[in-house]
């Protein structure tokens, strides 16, 4: 059976751990899974073969399987995903609070950046928008990479397959939203924005359409945000704006 309890956003799931023999294998075990910044706590069965392991957020099994080396662990009853629509919360305003206003908030910004507004410009308050947009999100990705890699991979189509794209693709954002504010290869930078953009949302119109309940990771692993059509916008005006600048 897999034992679950949520409170407060965290979740318990027992395991089978395979390979255990002796009370150093059991510190062992523990050990390393206690080495992953999502995990609160851990017990280890030497008698049963089991592992309870208490979680903040969902954390794939091949993660799991790195942190204890040579021993195998598996759910009990084979459910991979058995946990994770039990930490994803509904998709309602109030969920969408932190996303809503840091967009506020950029937008605010980069408009009082043309202030008082005698030449305003639409393409240099774009060109603002998205620094803005690419810096904070990275910020918020760079946090804590792991954790954003390992939720990125559940539906991104390149991270799925390739897991260092997860790390890589914060530091993607924070570089092109430093060109976009410095204005350097305009032309490139959109055409990046474009290409790695619109491949990024073939796997959130994926989720969506395959009604998958998971976690979005445009902010990281700071927030628990639902996937949902917001993301698809999101990502679509991004890449709709690098669309209109190109042209221009």
């Amino acid at each position: 059976m897999i034992v679950i309890r949520t409170t407060f956003n965290t979740v318990n799931k027992t395991f089978r751990i395979e390979g255990m023999t002796c009370m150093g294998c059991v510190n062992s075990v523990k050990t390393g899974l206690k080495s992953e910044s999502g995990i609160k706590d851990v017990l280890v069965d030497l008698e049963s073969g089991t592992a309870k392991i208490e979680m903040d957020r969902v954390i794939p099994l091949e993660t799991l399987q790195l942190l204890i080396g040579h021993y195998k662990i598996s759910p009990l009853n084979g459910e991979m995903n058995a946990i994770d629509e039990d930490l994803i919360p509904e998709v309602n305003t109030t969920t969408y609070r932190p996303l809503i206003l840091i967009i506020l908030f950029i937008s605010g910004v980069t408009l009082l950046a043309q202030f008082p507004f005698n030449e305003f410009s639409a393409m240099r308050w774009m060109r603002h928008f998205m620094a803005g947009f690419f810096i904070v999100f990275s910020f918020f990705k760079l946090l804590n990479v792991q954790g954003f890699a390992q939720s990125y991979s559940m539906y991104d189509i390149v991270a799925s397959k390739w897991k260092p794209w997860g790390y890589i693709y914060p530091f993607i954002e924070l570089t092109l939203g430093i060109l976009y504010l410095t204005n350097i290869a305009p032309y490139y930078t959109n055409l990046a924005t474009i290409l790695i953009l619109g491949i990024s949302s073939i796997g959130v119109i994926q989720s969506n359409l395959n009604k998958q309940k998971i976690k979005c990771a445009c902010l990281g692993n700071v927030f628990n945000l639902p996937m949902s059509t917001v993301t698809i916008i999101e990502d679509l005006t991004m890449v709709a704006m690098a669309v209109i600048m190109l042209a221009v």
